[in-house]
């Protein structure tokens, strides 16, 4: 398992230890082993980027994922590389004073509902949405991350 982490802001994130072991705890709660993938902490800006550049969206958003499965199987010496998850950090901070909860939630929460996509989950229609919301419920609750 080979996940990495990047800090594209200027905001030191005192949450990463926590992030990086829930993380690792979600990989194997999904039953994996050999993945790879990357989590990026950018600001509001640079998730607009990507958001209108990719998306044809103009406006920011909280976390975007790129899944590489979605354009072909990448697969290295038995390592599935999954792809990258982008988590804007101002949203996380915006987004856990709206919700009332804590920036460590906040920031949990992204990262797993980023990492269940790169695994396939989506939320385009109620059911799909049920059940990948209850499985990111499911690992943050077991994990102690609770809202």
């Amino acid at each position: 398992m080979n996940i990495s982490f990047e800090n594209e802001t200027k905001e030191k994130i005192e949450e990463l230890p926590i992030l990086k072991k829930l993380i690792k705890y979600a990989v194997k709660y999904m039953k994996l082993n050999d993945v790879e993938f990357n989590v990026i902490f950018v600001n509001n800006d640079k998730i607009h980027e990507l958001n209108k550049t990719y998306r044809n969206i103009d406006r920011e958003t909280d976390v975007i994922t790129f899944r590489l499965a979605d354009y072909e199987d990448v697969t290295f010496n038995d390592v599935s590389i999954l792809g990258d998850i982008y988590i804007s950090i101002d949203k996380a901070h915006s987004q856990s004073i709206e919700y009332g909860h804590s920036y460590l939630r906040e920031l949990s929460f992204l990262m797993v509902h980023g990492f269940l996509h790169l695994l396939g989950y989506d939320h385009m229609n109620k059911e799909d949405e049920k059940e990948m919301f209850k499985l990111q419920e499911e690992i943050l609750d077991s994990y102690g991350i609770k809202r």
